[in-house]
Order: C-alpha cells, then structure tokens, then sequence
C-alpha cells in the first residue's frame, strides 16, 4: 500500500515498513493555500491506495476532497478547536478523533464503525531522565493571555497561590526532568499530548480531571494526580501534599512511564490505526463517496468554504474557497 501524509504527527515507518506500506510525506499547506489531487500527485510521484490528513489545525487543506479517487482518512486533533471539523470529516471516508466524547458529533454521514477513538501519543524521542530537580511545580507551554486567555489566568492565581511555580516554554523534555512536579492546564477541557508527553518523560504529573476517556487510559492516584478542572486552590493543596511525600511521587511517576511505555507510545497508535484500517475494503468506501460527491460537497463542503471565503475576504485565500464552493463535483 501507498500512502499520502499530509500534515503531522506521523505514522512510525518502522511499523509501516512490516505492513509493507510505503509513505510519502507531505508538509501541512499551511502557507501556500489548500492542495487539490493533481498536487497531491505532485509531491508523491505516484497514485496512493490512501491519502491521509493528520491534523496541522489550519484552514480546510484540501479541496475536491470529496472526488479524490483513493481511499481518504481524517486523523482529527483540535475538534475542541476547529468547531467545524465534524463536518469538514464528512467528505474522508474514515476519521479518527483524539477526543472520545466528540465521537458522536462526528456521525453527520459517516457511521459509527468509520470513526474510531485514537488518543494523543508522546513525541519519539520522549523518554524518562533522572536528572537534578531544580523547581517544585513546572508548567511548560503557550501563556499568552491573547490567545490562551483562560490558561494565562488559572496559572496567575496558582502562581499568586504557590509562588515557587515556574512557567516556562521551548523544548519541554529539556524541563521535565528537572521538575519535582510537572502542572498541565486544559483550558478547552481536552485530553491533550501534555498528559501522555509529561508521563512519556517520567514525570510525576498533576492535570485536570477531565472527560474524553482520561479516566480509563491513566487512573488517579496510581500513574497521575488529577485536580478539579479550574480550581487553582484545589490544585496547590495537592502539590504541597505531594511535596511532602516524595516517595508516593516516584511511585506514581514510574507507573505512569510504564502505563506509556506499555500502550500509549506512537507504535502503539500505530499498530492501532493500521489493524482498523485492515477491517475495511477501502476501494469500496471510496466508491461509495464518489457516488455521493454531489451531496457531501452541497451538504458539508460548501458551507464551510464559504465560511472561511467570508472570514478571509480580500484574501486570495478566500478567492480559491468561494471557487471551491462553487464548484460542482462531476
């Protein structure tokens, strides 16, 4: 099988490789407007069996989408996000999200056994480090109060709360190691890659008590701490409790590595999203869109380019999405 990879968080080649897949990766069009099929074939040189978009959080970044030939599948990310992904979904023939309770909003036309939960994985290269701890309580990420308003908030009271609290950003990896505790922040309420990069790096973490199957993939007290969502007083109590007891720290964070190390490292998601895939006849699922193009472009894809030709106007973006709605797929 022949794979097209458009955007991030890419598939393990060593685990494609056994599958005797062979993929062509393709940077996120980001800056350069939405790809159609003759560019896809562009940058592989070759028709793929599969073209993939793995969430890069941008404008819609394909159009035709509903008449590509091949087999096409959504790796889907920020729906907490990007509100109009559900039904951007509606023209792949199989989407994966990375929040369980979204599932169903995912349903428009795609049935349940075309969608599938697949949780956030760490980096490759994350790994644990016994390393000298220089701060107490570590957060590591986006605080600009533009754009991450509520974080910046709930992290200002923590640290008025708990004035040893450092805020930093870069190479989180770096920090981690270096941290007694290490502080997650879900300011949409979403099981973020925080959470599995933080216990990939053998940390002992404290993070929000959330939905979207945390719950079941990581326990409270065993591998991670949780705190209630939002409550900067709840969360300090527990960190100068934790502080106290170092030995249940070094418990819990080797528990939480050996929870990543056993099913949440990206060969884990892998082998998953592979061994779903193989359930399906994928000619057939393409086919079956081909046929409906007409409805899924009138029905799904059109409102959303003009959505985004009206919140770009001016724009040569917005000139090729109001084409794009007006188009009419054969």
């Amino acid at each position: 099988m022949r794979i097209a990879w458009i955007g991030w968080h890419k598939l393990r080649d060593d685990v494609a490789r056994t599958r005797g897949m062979e993929l062509c990766y393709i940077r996120p069009p980001v800056d350069r407007g939405p790809m159609t099929w003759p560019d896809v074939l562009e940058h592989t040189g070759w028709t793929p069996d599969l073209l993939v978009y793995a969430d890069a959080s941008m404008s819609p970044p394909l159009v035709g989408l509903e008449s590509f030939p091949c087999p096409t599948l959504f790796l889907c990310i920020d729906s907490h996000i990007q509100h109009w992904y559900p039904i951007y979904a509606q023209a792949f023939d199989l989407c994966t999200v990375s929040l369980r309770d979204h599932l169903p909003r995912f349903g428009l036309r795609l049935g349940v056994d075309k969608l599938r939960w697949l949780p956030p994985t760490p980096n490759p290269g994350d790994a644990s480090a016994d390393e000298v701890k220089e701060w107490d309580l570590l957060f590591v990420g986006n605080v600009n109060p533009q754009t991450m308003p509520g974080r910046h908030a709930f992290l200002a009271e923590v640290a008025r709360l708990f004035p040893s609290l450092h805020v930093t950003h870069g190479a989180y990896r770096t920090f981690y190691p270096r941290a007694r505790l290490v502080l997650n922040v879900a300011e949409r309420g979403d099981l973020n890659f925080r959470v599995f990069e933080a216990l990939g790096c053998g940390s002992c973490l404290l993070t929000p008590a959330i939905e979207h199957g945390q719950e079941e993939l990581f326990r409270n007290g065993r591998e991670l701490f949780t705190y209630p969502l939002g409550d900067a007083a709840g969360l300090v109590r527990l960190a100068e409790r934790l502080l106290a007891d170092e030995p249940l720290c070094r418990r819990v964070s080797a528990a939480g590595l050996a929870a990543v190390d056993a099913r949440h490292r990206p060969q884990h998601r892998a082998r998953e999203l592979l061994d779903w895939l193989a359930g399906f006849d994928l000619p057939a699922l393409a086919a079956e869109r081909l046929r409906q193009s007409r409805t899924i472009h009138k029905d799904f894809l059109r409102p959303i380019f003009l959505h985004w030709a009206e919140a770009l106007d001016g724009s040569e973006l917005a000139r090729i999405f109001l084409n794009a709605a007006k188009r009419r797929p054969r």
